[in-house]
């Protein structure tokens, strides 16, 4: 049997290319996210509210956040880590579902509230003052529970729950 090495080896390189593609879109379409799942508590004038926040504490997760998901149910979000204390912008690029921004300062406290943020902007929502944190929740979640600045949030990251 005669092989022409050249035409296997082109063969070969066209297919491990194609995996390698169709391997990388799947990659990509797939939500980059944190994988740890935490309980979180909001205590407000209503009663405590209870929500499952993935973490996003390294650079490349917070980069991410909730990008590029389509959906995010009641009662799950994201907590981001901003240790230590400061002056956080965020931005909703790339971001298919319009959330609550819920900015809290190292003690727990709720600092600020931007509600029901537009899909896919680039305009900078800042928490206007420090914050530890940023829960990220589906909007209308402040209004539906009665969450304000000045409630309290419960979670590890604030010495708490």
């Amino acid at each position: 049997m005669n092989f022409d090495r050249k035409a296997v080896w082109s063969v070969a390189k066209g297919w491990l290319g194609a995996i390698l593609v169709v391997a990388g879109l799947a990659v990509a379409s797939a939500p980059v996210g944190a994988a740890s799942f935490q309980p979180l508590e909001i205590v407000t004038k209503n009663g405590v509210q209870v929500f499952s926040v993935e973490m996003a504490t390294t650079e490349e997760e917070k980069q991410t956040g909730l990008m590029y998901r389509k959906e995010l149910a009641d009662g799950k979000g994201m907590l981001f880590d901003f240790n230590p204390e400061q002056e956080v912008s965020m931005w909703m690029k790339n971001t298919y579902v319009s959330l609550d921004m819920i900015f809290i300062r190292a003690d727990g406290r709720i600092l600020r509230i931007a509600e029901n943020t537009e899909p896919l902007s680039t305009k900078i929502i800042s928490s206007r003052g420090p914050a530890r944190a940023v829960l990220e929740v589906v909007a209308g979640t402040a209004q539906k529970y009665g969450i304000r600045p000045g409630d309290r949030v419960g979670h590890p990251l604030f010495g708490s729950k």
